[in-house]
């Protein structure tokens, strides 16, 4: 598809550059079928049906942003995804400074070296020493705010928290999974409350979540990988849900990729641990999600393209038109919107 076909125009005010305090006090556009209505985050269990489940990813951002030199040259660094106990590979600022075998020194003891390059224009950085990577982070990183943001405003003690959901568990993420942002032990319980089902899986997101779409039609686009991983009691779980007619509700474009990922043609979910690149476009058949809660995304992105598959693009830019109208507030710390496409009801 051509890829101008998911372009809108979005003003500049309308990027949050802080969240919504305290968390559930956000907004919630609601696309229910062909109906788009205004609502609240709290109004969120009374939108589902007791037999739902929502589906959290329980992955923790690391400080995987980093400063360095080689030798006169400063270096910025990105990781984005694992590749071994102590190996990232890394979107880096100022690569063309750097030969395979250069050592960076990001400072603290926090040295690495350039391992290999990819055709994608990334570098692979072996940690150096025994310390856990993730240690060294804590020291020498800071937390990796979005493009839009970072590009607005400096990092600072806030965002730690602010940039991590109340589910984060398992670190490894560069990138929060942001529709979890909104929820808070107020909203979680009275989520329980309905009888909701909350189940968790982990999908480690990476930096390449913020990279543009440069090619012309969606044929031509690369998604960088993910690792992810559902386990079987989660599975079990999920599946019995379906099967007594329950929805599962993905919170977050992260959980929705990995449970399609995970699942089969009949839209059995199977146990699933490894990396997933899958790109969902519109004319993708969805197995196993029934709708999904998640933040407002960027024109001509990945993500927009995912909302529009699951709920049709002459819908999703409707709806998307009536939220700038409104002001609602998008992308990482922004509003909230829960998508019920026809077919689930």
């Amino acid at each position: 598809m051509d890829v101008a076909l998911f372009d809108f125009d979005l003003p500049n005010d309308r990027i949050a550059l802080r969240p919504a305090r305290p968390r559930d006090s956000a907004r919630l556009l609601l696309v229910d079928g062909a109906t788009i209505a205004d609502r609240a985050m709290l109004d969120l269990p009374s939108l589902l049906r007791p037999d739902d489940v929502l589906v959290f990813n329980d992955t923790k951002v690391i400080p995987a942003q980093l400063e360095g030199i080689r030798g006169d040259a400063r270096i910025g660094a990105t990781l984005h995804k694992r590749e071994g106990l102590r190996s990232w590979w890394a979107f880096v600022r100022n690569a063309k400074r750097i030969r395979i075998g250069d050592v960076i020194d990001f400072g603290e003891g926090a040295r690495a070296t350039a391992a290999q390059r990819d055709d994608a224009g990334g570098v692979l950085l072996a940690f150096h020493g025994e310390e856990p990577v993730e240690l060294l982070l804590e020291r020498v990183g800071r937390t990796p705010l979005p493009p839009y943001i970072a590009s607005k405003r400096s990092t600072d003690a806030n965002d730690a928290a602010d940039y991590q959901t109340m589910f984060a568990r398992e670190t490894g993420a560069v990138a929060a999974p942001t529709a979890a942002l909104h929820f808070t032990d107020r909203l979680v319980a009275a989520i329980d409350g309905r009888g909701i089902a909350r189940e968790t899986l982990t999908l480690h997101v990476g930096a390449g979540t913020f990279l543009p779409v440069k090619a012309g039609n969606t044929t031509g686009h690369r998604m960088h990988a993910e690792w992810g991983r559902i386990d079987l009691g989660t599975a079990n779980r999920l599946n019995e849900a379906r099967a007594r007619g329950g929805r599962l509700i993905a919170v977050g474009t992260t959980s929705l990729r990995l449970i399609e990922s995970a699942a089969t043609e009949d839209g059995t979910i199977q146990p699933f641990e490894g990396d997933t690149a899958i790109f969902i476009t519109p004319g993708y058949r969805f197995r196993a999600v029934d709708g999904l809660m998640t933040n407002f995304h960027l024109p001509k992105s990945t993500l927009f393209m995912l909302v529009s598959a699951l709920m049709g693009l002459d819908l999703m830019q409707q709806a998307y038109a009536h939220a700038i109208a409104e002001r609602y507030r998008f992308y990482s710390y922004g509003d909230g919107s829960l998508l019920l496409p026809q077919r689930g009801k």
